[in-house]
């Protein structure tokens, strides 16, 4: 299990204690495996979009530099479309067969984040500028629109009765993820949100898309809708157990692994689940977060706090139990995915990969 140094000096577990050790190697070959497969797709797909579009798509997915020089950024994890891989094994299909669904989750995937970097006013990601700071708000919004018409346009373009349930399947997870980022904003300027309406936030942000991930590539290869939804349960909670973890990154994460500032969700005032936690746990530190949280929203100087002003902050959460109990609530979440894999009949082989991207998921570091 990996540790940090608190914020008030002591030791604190990053990751849920009491998960199995991760195979890093074939966690690695998984995810290499779903972008070697679906990165040609992908490619030829941001190729139709039309000048400068393809270009500014381009640089989102780090093909190239802000001058339009090839490089080899980071473009992610992939774990979506790795998922989507494994779903078509899951149901006895080749991975092949989950390539368009890979890459049409991956579209959406993507149109998500270049109009959240924008509504977040968020200027890096995966430690580069984002496509709004580098090329403005318009071409952000109209390469994000793009992304997710082409996702559908790939799948429907199939022709079969399995690509039609596999576009339903894809655009409801995109109205709840859009669902999801509204909530979220809004809760940006409430006082106090339930960890319930936390949860229920996160599950269509996050839980929507990845749950459309793993079950994408079954329906794809012919798998029927009960063993489609159980892939989709698996993947909901997955995807709460994979927003957990984030949060706790989003405050207490290393800017140099995350590529993001310190304390950036304090900064952007967002009602994660460690503070939502925090918040509703009573007591002194509690209290004292819930009253400087609601001076901070009426303050005009917010924007100008010092690391100090926020490093106390996250200081509050974590004493008021809020950083734990995030972490906690990824292993719950951890194993209800675990849970729902149990009730799905696949090959060995398969399961015990979707388990290992599950323990990937909530012991990764950035």
């Amino acid at each position: 299990m990996s540790v940090s140094t608190g914020t008030r000096g002591e030791t604190v577990p990053t990751v849920p204690p009491g998960n199995p050790v991760v195979d890093t190697a074939d966690v690695t070959a998984l995810l290499e495996r779903g972008r070697t497969l679906s990165t040609p797709v992908l490619r030829a797909a941001v190729d139709r979009l039309a000048p400068p579009m393809d270009t500014v798509a381009a640089y989102h997915f780090g093909w190239i530099d802000a001058y339009g020089n090839p490089t080899d950024a980071d473009s992610g994890k992939a774990v979506r479309p790795a998922l989507a891989l494994i779903s078509a094994e899951a149901a006895g299909a080749p991975p092949e067969v989950g390539v368009p669904g890979a890459v049409a989750v991956e579209l959406v995937h993507n149109f998500s984040l270049l109009h959240d970097d924008l509504m977040d006013g968020d200027e890096q990601r995966r430690h580069r500028d984002t496509v709004w700071k580098v090329h403005g708000p318009a071409q952000a919004i109209l390469v994000g629109d793009a992304l997710f018409a082409l996702a559908n346009e790939l799948l429907l373009e199939l022709g079969t009765v399995e690509a039609g349930r596999a576009t339903r399947r894809l655009t409801t997870a995109t109205r709840k993820l859009i669902d999801g980022q509204a909530q979220d904003i809004s809760y940006e300027h409430r006082e106090r949100v339930t960890v319930e309406e936390c949860l229920t936030m996160e599950g269509n942000k996050t839980g929507a898309l990845l749950a459309c991930a793993v079950s994408i590539g079954a329906v794809l290869g012919g798998a029927d809708d009960r063993t489609a939804d159980k892939l989709e349960e698996y993947g909901y909670h997955l995807g709460l157990a994979f927003q957990a973890v984030d949060d706790l990154l989003g405050i207490w994460g290393d800017p140099e692994a995350t590529g993001k500032q310190t304390w950036s969700d304090l900064r952007q005032r967002k009602k994660s689940l460690p503070v939502v936690a925090a918040l509703a746990a009573g007591g002194p530190a509690s209290e004292e977060l819930g009253t400087l949280l609601a001076a901070d929203a009426k303050s005009a100087d917010f924007a100008s706090f010092s690391e100090a002003e926020f490093a106390a902050r996250a200081a509050l959460i974590e004493e008021a139990g809020g950083r734990e109990w995030t972490s906690q609530e990824a292993r719950r979440q951890h194993a209800r995915a675990i849970e729902a894999l149990h009730q799905v009949d696949m090959p060995e082989r398969v399961r015990e990969q979707l388990v290992a991207l599950a323990d990937f998921v909530v012991v990764r570091k950035r």
